[in-house]
């Protein structure tokens, strides 16, 4: 390997590595650790740290050595201002900060001041409490990143102030043309949405265009919002001002039921049908205190819709309560570009909503989530299995999802995603999807009541392709898995870089130990990256030795909540934080990764 060309090395094998496999060939001999210290690092452009959570000190032995960074995807969950501002400099033009739970308002500031040439922003943060402070800094920022185009601002906490984006209109730079903002007043977004419009009809009336069709230089393509309340007034306004968006993406959590002249009823769903460029669309009533739905929107409003909006190609329903098989199916069928559909919690969505899927739909879908579902059966599941471009099939909370269903998917040779959590499914039925050829890489089994360790264990050893392939694995809540499942999981020639087994309550150390034992597959790229374990209730202390090196060498993430590792917080967390600060340990009981609780995390807790 040493006496390769460095041309050859540099060019046709380093520079073509990301970050994580880069820092690990280092390791091999001095040319590859030469090759990545003076050549590849230094000249990489782009660089993504989403999946692992650095300290200040790890970052900046990461990036202090990236000369030519214009994208920068962090997960900030355990970094603070100072430890992220050296690295904002005027190149980067693409900016991804997630999960930004110690980061302060100011860093908003620290972003226009040194960042002028952004062009891409997506920035969540945990609520602090001081909206005026918050507006102050966001301003400095707006105004000073002349070329924007992109904008995406998360403030998230338990009663997080909604008048935060208030006045943000005046200060949006006329480039921008996505913009999605959580939380937000309905009120303050009638002012948004009317100013950015003017703004655009201004625009149209002075140019004047050379040549047919003319597209106005300013406009919004994309919104994204999470407010107090969808009305109907709120999308005449959207349909009013902003007749060319291409996607819209509303989501209200309310406190209380809406009164009947402040909801959303057929005729806010009619005005939208005017919409005629709308490719993606996603209206959301989500849950605050209660599960709220769209009580005064039925079948009519989906068929206004769906006639006036032929050209969407991704559809997004949660909380129709009142919409029923027609209504769904009147999309299916008048969206013939349709790619994508998802419907939650439909009281009465049904098998015949999909019982005529020949015509030119079924060949374009290539995403279905149906997500509890009460009626939705195995049935929806065969007609489905027609959709030969089908990549992934999310059926999580369809309680009657049954074995008779499996043979079907197993005709779904594109398929890399499949949720089956809480179906009614046994071993039977995982042993005819483990003989199947699927390229399944990410599968969840959470809840399945009637698996056992012999399912999961016919279904990785079944001779199919699945166990192969495997990436993410969620086998939590299950009460027939133990040690058994996850030795076999350990033993196959498979992959798995996210794994979840919470709730598990016979799983032991012997398990812990089966996969701090086990071997990298294909690589140092394929290795055990999150675990998680919380609510194992019957983990001792003993498992902590196998956190310590040279055990689990990849792994960035692991949740231990409700377990004896929790509770034993001592000199061996300590040693373990020392031996790997890139590691999160998470004692909060968030979902892998703390993509759902990061913004309650407190500085000690990792």
């Amino acid at each position: 390997m040493e006496r390769l060309p460095s041309m050859v090395l540099n060019e046709e094998i380093v520079g073509r590595l990301d970050m994580e496999t880069l820092c690990s060939i280092a390791c091999l001999n001095r040319a590859f650790r030469f090759s990545v210290d003076s050549q590849a690092i230094p000249s990489i452009s782009s660089l993504h740290l989403n999946t692992m959570s650095p300290d200040g000190q790890t970052l900046h032995h990461i990036l202090g050595r990236c000369k030519s960074l214009t994208s920068l995807t962090l997960n900030c969950l355990r970094l603070l201002d100072h430890s992220l501002c050296h690295f904002l400099t005027p190149s980067i033009q693409q900016l991804n900060l997630w999960c930004c739970s110690l980061l302060s308002y100011q860093i908003l500031a620290s972003i226009g001041n040194n960042c002028p040439n952004l062009r891409v922003l997506v920035l969540e943060l945990a609520d602090k409490g001081s909206t005026d402070v918050f507006r102050s800094n966001l301003a400095i920022m707006l105004n000073r990143c002349f070329y924007l185009e992109s904008l995406s601002l998360k403030i998230r906490g338990t009663e997080v102030d909604a008048n935060s984006f208030q006045l943000i209109e005046f200060f949006l730079p006329k480039t921008i043309t996505t913009l999605k903002l959580k939380p937000m007043l309905e009120s303050d977004a009638f002012v948004l949405i009317s100013r950015v419009g003017r703004n655009r009809l201004d625009t149209d009336i002075l140019s004047v265009p050379t040549s047919p069709p003319y597209i106005p230089k300013f406009g919004l393509q994309s919104l994204s919002l999470v407010l107090d309340l969808i009305s109907d007034e709120l999308l005449v306004a959207i349909t009013d001002y902003l007749p060319l968006l291409v996607e819209l993406d509303l989501e209200d959590r309310t406190y209380k039921v809406p009164l009947p002249d402040r909801d959303l009823t057929n005729t806010g769903l009619q005005f939208l049908g005017s919409c005629r460029r709308l490719t993606a669309l996603s209206l959301v009533r989500g849950r605050l205190k209660h599960q709220g739905t769209f009580k005064r929107v039925n079948d009519m409003g989906m068929f206004l819709l769906s006639e006036g909006c032929k050209g969407l190609e991704s559809v997004r329903f949660c909380g129709f309560s009142k919409v029923s098989d027609a209504g769904f199916a009147s999309v299916l069928h008048s969206c013939l570009k349709l790619k994508k559909i998802e419907v939650r919690n439909s009281l009465f969505l049904s098998d015949l909503a999909f019982h005529d899927l020949t015509g030119v739909v079924s060949c374009a879908l290539v995403e279905v989530r149906l997500l509890s579902c009460r009626l939705i059966t195995s049935e929806t599941v065969e007609k489905l299995a027609l959709c030969r471009s089908l990549e992934i099939l999310d059926l999580g909370g369809c309680k009657s999802i049954a074995d008779s269903c499996l043979s079907s998917i197993t005709r779904l040779r594109k398929l890399t995603t499949l949720n089956l959590s809480g179906a009614d499914i046994t071993d039977s039925g995982l042993y005819v999807l483990g003989q199947g050829s699927l390229p399944i890489t990410n599968l969840c089994l959470r809840g399945c009541k009637r698996v056992t360790d012999k399912g999961v264990t016919r279904l990785l050893c079944g001779g199919g392709t699945i166990g192969k392939r495997l990436i993410t694995l969620d086998l939590g809540y299950m009460p027939g898995i133990s040690d058994e499942t996850i030795l076999a999981v350990a033993a196959a020639d498979i992959g798995i870089i996210d794994l979840c087994i919470r709730s598990c309550f016979y799983v032991t150390d012997s398990s812990v130990e089966a996969l701090a034992r086990k071997r990298s597959v294909q690589g140092m790229n394929k290795q055990l990256r999150r675990l998680d374990l919380c609510n194992c209730i019957s983990l001792s202390a003993e498992s902590l030795r196998w956190l310590k090196k040279p055990s689990f060498q990849g792994l960035h993430w692991l949740g231990i909540c409700n377990t004896r590792l929790a509770s034993h917080v001592d000199s061996t967390i300590t040693e373990i934080h020392q031996e790997r600060p890139w590691l999160t340990l998470c004692l909060d009981g968030c979902e892998i990764g703390c993509h759902d609780g990061w913004q309650f995390h407190k500085p000690e807790g990792h």
